[in-house]
């Protein structure tokens, strides 16, 4: 079974194989062991279509720089997720956000300068397998039922990319994305805040300053809702640092100062 073609493979992907019912005709699908995929990722790609649920758990942000795309904050530091126990499993209750929920799966071009996706899996999640105990990827040689739901997924994921596109799109022409800085102060260190950059916020300021009329199309459209909900969740920037400290996961210096920190 050949992997795919991969250049620079996606976060969480160690390898792309795709799914076809020569090689893959008596398989099954189980579940994942645990959430160790995501233990050492703190910021996970989110669709637009996600703001309101995310908004619950996570601070949503956007990364800097040329393409810029919306993530949610699992931790502050890099490698640091403070949603998953010692036992790699999910601590609580959370929404989990789709690109972490189609893994192992993923629809991914196969040939060079083809629009053409097909389904693929990372063999090295151990979830795949003829000896697995689950559902059959296959049923007389056609997709079976799971595998239809796991293709209409992955589907409905890249549509929400598209429009997430399109959301980024109209913030870069509006202007109103800014970078970002948040600075937490600790009762016993009062003089020496935490200070966190590298990512991207809307301008409350910039947004104010909007023309009515604009303000009433984004309303309208519905982006006006989707940038009250990233800004509301960046109150919870200061849970996330509560729950590192809590942890014990906050970088510090030998002197007992707050390390530099990026996103």
């Amino acid at each position: 079974m050949a992997s795919a073609p991969q250049p620079q493979l996606p976060l969480f992907y160690k390898d792309l194989l795709p799914v076809n019912s020569n090689d893959h005709a008596d398989w099954k699908a189980g579940s994942l062991a645990d959430a160790s995929y995501l233990a050492q990722t703190h910021a996970i790609p989110l669709t637009s279509d996600e703001f309101v649920d995310a908004q619950r758990n996570f601070p949503i942000v956007f990364t800097s720089g040329e393409g810029a795309l919306p993530i949610a904050l699992f931790g502050l530091n890099e490698g640091v997720n403070v949603f998953i126990g010692e036992d790699n499993m999910i601590a609580e209750p959370i929404y989990l956000p789709a690109y972490a929920r189609r893994y192992p799966f993923i629809l991914a071009k196969l040939q060079p300068g083809s629009d053409d996706m097909s389904l693929c899996f990372d063999p090295t999640a151990g979830m795949l397998g003829k000896d697995k105990d689950g559902l059959p990827l296959f049923a007389d040689g056609k997709p079976s039922e799971y595998t239809e739901g796991v293709l209409d997924f992955c589907r409905r994921f890249e549509e929400a990319g598209q429009r997430t596109k399109l959301f980024m799109d109209e913030l870069a022409k509006l202007d109103i994305l800014m970078e970002g800085e948040i600075a937490i102060t600790r009762n016993d260190m009062p003089e020496t805040p935490f200070v966190y950059r590298g990512f991207r916020m809307v301008d409350e300021a910039k947004l104010r300053e909007l023309p009515a009329a604009t303000l009433e199309e984004l309303a309208k459209n519905g982006m006006l809702m989707l940038i009250y909900a990233h800004l509301f969740s960046l109150n919870l920037m200061r849970n996330i640092f509560e729950r590192q400290m809590a942890q014990g996961k906050v970088p510090m210096n030998s002197d007992g100062t707050p390390a530099p920190a990026l996103n």
